[in-house]
């Protein structure tokens, strides 16, 4: 039980704020307040961050870390969660014991304060400015208006042709990516392909893993995830093979400094949409499709039923193994998670939270209307 209230603590803070004590905080208090100010110019991220200092960084993390078979950011995490269960006893068996006194209270918040500055500033400096960079719309000159229903209409029939046009082939194309590696090394294909099209797109010392939570990851509801401190993209390859290709190069997105979900999602569509092999471009119009159905089916549910009607009975297989996946892991906590994680988001210029995935539409509808049905 613990001897101090709350207001004990702040008194003692104050009290014991000498100049001593406050020192070691200056420079990453500085560095987070510079941060924190560069961050609210979006042209200057652009330039001296994204485009600037981000891509040697995310190179030699990948250089240094890339090489290794399995995800060194994956044991991170690890040792991580060990550290946190481990002090959290260490707390409360001094709370139980009552040998918790105001120093060692006072040395459990400086520690906490120092140890949250450093990891603000490593997140930042490592990856997380991409987040406030230009909008990859006004990067590539996208009229991102609102859309109608009549725009999610003329997308998602195309998105049904292109699906039943390429089905068999992508069927045959499958049995080729028997394995993960396959189908990493297909989306760094894919990448550079991206790459002699458009050259600001450029990924070199690719680092694609599988995660060791693929399992964990099911109930928690993540498909892959990038490490800001390791440049590992992991993914998980539990999930149903036909999806893997574009959940790959997403990742690979955010590993190009495409911090905000939608673009990763769209990146991930221009480079996959890319590949020669019809799996990997099955890949992409599924997910794409699966995101403008859900908009649509929002805004008309029975305007989505002759789209849905009209696909073909393996496309409609797919959809129903991949649903059929997804409800085998459903869990009361996953809720949870994916609440914590919008708010993380939000707190990262995503005011949509979660559903920030599917902003990836409006991107799709302006990438539509510019260049035609041809472009994808």
């Amino acid at each position: 039980m613990l001897q101090y209230s709350m207001d004990d603590l702040i008194i003692c803070i104050f009290k014991d704020m000498h100049w001593k004590h406050i020192r070691p905080w200056l420079v990453p208090l500085t560095l987070a307040v510079i941060i924190k100010i560069f961050s609210f110019f979006p042209d200057a991220v652009e330039k001296y961050y994204s485009t600037g200092i981000y891509p040697p960084i995310s190179r030699l993390l990948r250089l240094l870390f890339g090489w290794i078979p399995f995800s060194i950011g994956d044991f991170m995490y690890a040792a991580c969660f060990v550290y946190l269960i481990i002090s959290l006893i260490r707390f409360i068996s001094r709370a139980f014991m009552r040998t918790m006194h105001r120093q060692y209270l006072l040395l459990c918040l400086k520690k906490s304060i120092s140890i949250v500055l450093w990891i603000y500033l490593a997140f930042n400096i490592l990856w997380g400015l991409n987040y406030d960079r230009l909008p990859i719309a006004k990067q590539m000159q996208l009229e991102t208006s609102l859309y109608s229903k009549e725009d999610l209409q003329s997308l998602i029939g195309l998105l049904v042709n292109r699906m039943n046009g390429i089905d068999s082939l992508s069927r045959e194309a499958r049995k080729d990516l028997v394995t993960s590696d396959s189908i990493f090394s297909h989306c760094i294909q894919a990448y550079h392909q991206l790459h002699l099209e458009n050259p600001a797109v450029y990924y070199p010392n690719p680092s694609v893993k599988f995660s060791f939570y693929g399992y964990l990851a099911n109930y928690m509801g993540f498909s892959g995830y990038y490490n800001p401190f390791s440049g590992e993209a992991q993914v998980n390859t539990t999930i149903p093979r036909f999806v893997q290709p574009f959940t790959t190069c997403h990742e690979i997105g955010h590993q190009l400094g495409y911090a905000k979900e939608e673009e990763a999602n769209f990146c991930g569509f221009l480079a996959t949409k890319t590949s020669k092999d019809p799996a990997f471009r099955y890949s992409v119009y599924i997910d794409l499709y699966l995101y403008s159905a859900s908009a649509l089916y929002a805004l008309d549910s029975t305007a989505f039923i002759p789209y849905r009607e009209s696909l073909h009975p393996d496309v409609r297989q797919d959809l129903r193994d991949l649903s059929a996946f997804y409800r085998k892991y459903q869990n009361p906590f996953e809720p949870v998670i994916h609440a914590l994680y919008g708010n993380f988001l939000k707190a990262n210029r995503q005011p949509q939270g979660i559903n920030s995935y599917d902003e990836v539409v409006g991107l799709a509808i302006a990438y539509y209307r510019k260049y035609g049905a041809a472009a994808f």
